[in-house]
C-alpha cells in the first residue's frame, strides 16, 4: 500500500470514529432519565457511581450504558487503527500519540465508572493524548488546518488541567469535561477529512 493510500485510509477511520461517537453520545444522553449535561460527567452515561457514607453504589441506565460504551469503544478502536496507518506512513510521533489516545478511549468503553481508578486512568490517557495529537499535527497539516489544530489541542489540554483541578468556570463538571472532549472530536473529524483529501505524503 502506497503512503498516500495509508493516509487516506487513516483519515477515513479517524473521521468515522468521531462521526459515530457524536450521535452515539447524544442518543445516550437523551435516553438517560434526567441526565444533566452540566452537572454530570460524560462517563455517567456508561455507569453512574456515588459514594454515600462510605458505601459506593453504581447504577446503569439502559440502553444508555450500552450505547455509550459501544460508541466510545468504536471511537477508540477506529482511532487506534487509523493511528497505525499514520505511523506506517512515516509520521511516527503523531501515530504513537494517536494510538495512546485510542487505547484510552477503548479503555473507557471497556472499564466503566464501576472500576473506579482504572476508568479514570484510561479517561485521562484518552484526553491527554487527544490534545497532544492535535498539537503535534500542527507540523503535518497545512494552514489553516494547522492553526485550528494547534488551538483545538491547546483548548483540550487547558480544559483538562482545569477539570483536574476541579475548576469548572460555572460550566459544571459535565460542562467542563465537554470542553475537553468537543475540541478533540472536532480535531479528529477535521484532521481525518484532511487526510482523506490529501494527495501528498505528510
Amino acid at each position: 500500500m502506497q503512503r498516500g493510500d495509508r493516509l487516506r485510509l487513516a483519515g477515513a477511520l479517524l473521521f468515522a470514529g468521531a462521526a459515530q461517537f457524536v450521535p452515539g453520545m447524544t442518543i445516550a444522553e437523551a435516553l438517560y432519565p434526567g441526565y444533566s449535561v452540566s452537572a454530570q460527567p460524560i462517563s455517567d452515561l456508561g455507569a453512574t457511581c456515588m459514594t454515600v457514607s462510605g458505601v459506593r453504589t453504581c447504577t446503569l441506565h439502559q440502553p444508555s450504558a450500552t450505547i455509550f460504551d459501544a460508541s466510545v469503544l468504536i471511537l477508540g478502536l477506529l482511532a487506534l487503527l487509523g493511528a497505525s496507518f499514520v505511523f506506517r506512513a512515516g509520521n511516527r510521533a503523531l501515530g504513537v500519540t494517536l494510538m495512546l489516545g485510542g487505547v484510552g478511549a477503548m479503555g473507557v468503553g471497556v472499564f466503566s465508572e464501576t472500576t473506579g481508578a482504572l476508568h479514570l486512568a484510561f479517561a485521562f490517557v484518552a484526553f491527554l493524548f487527544a490534545g497532544i495529537s492535535a498539537v503535534l499535527s500542527y507540523k503535518s497539516a497545512r494552514p489553516p488546518l494547522s492553526y485550528f489544530s494547534l488551538v483545538l489541542g491547546a483548548v483540550t489540554l487547558l480544559a483538562l488541567a482545569l477539570y483536574a483541578s476541579s475548576t469548572y468556570l460555572g460550566l459544571g463538571q459535565g460542562g467542563m469535561e465537554r470542553m475537553i472532549v468537543y475540541p478533540a472530536l472536532i480535531w479528529i473529524a477535521g484532521y481525518g477529512a484532511y487526510l482523506m483529501g490529501h494527495q501528498e505524503p505528510i
